[in-house]
């Protein structure tokens, strides 16, 4: 059966504010349905992107920091524990303390 609704109807509805948002929306839910395509992208993103912290890797993945560190090692992935420099850290733990707040909602 194909679908009966549009991104286009639900902006003219004003459902949305723009096609944008709807696809936006759309992704949030659905990597919130597919953890572990979460997980598979925190896991890429950490192996091949050095700016990216395991705080933000677990972020992204939706797990905690420990948990994170369990994908990782599973994943054959070497862990960057500990920030190199004072900025590192307060970025690691802005990261943390983001992730913590948006739990709590």
């Amino acid at each position: 059966m194909a679908l009966q609704v549009n991104i286009k109807d639900l902006v003219e509805a004003r459902l949305y504010d723009s096609e944008e948002k709807v696809i936006e929306d759309a992704f949030r839910h659905f990597l919130l349905a597919h953890p572990d395509l979460r997980i598979a992208v925190a896991v890429h993103r950490y192996r091949t992107d050095e700016e990216i912290t395991l705080a933000k890797a677990a972020a992204i993945a939706g797990v905690s920091l420990e948990r994170m560190k369990e994908i990782l090692e599973q994943h054959g992935v070497p862990l960057r524990l500990g920030p190199e420099s004072a900025e590192e850290a307060r970025k690691e733990l802005a990261v943390l303390e983001e992730w913590a707040g948006a739990g709590a909602n």
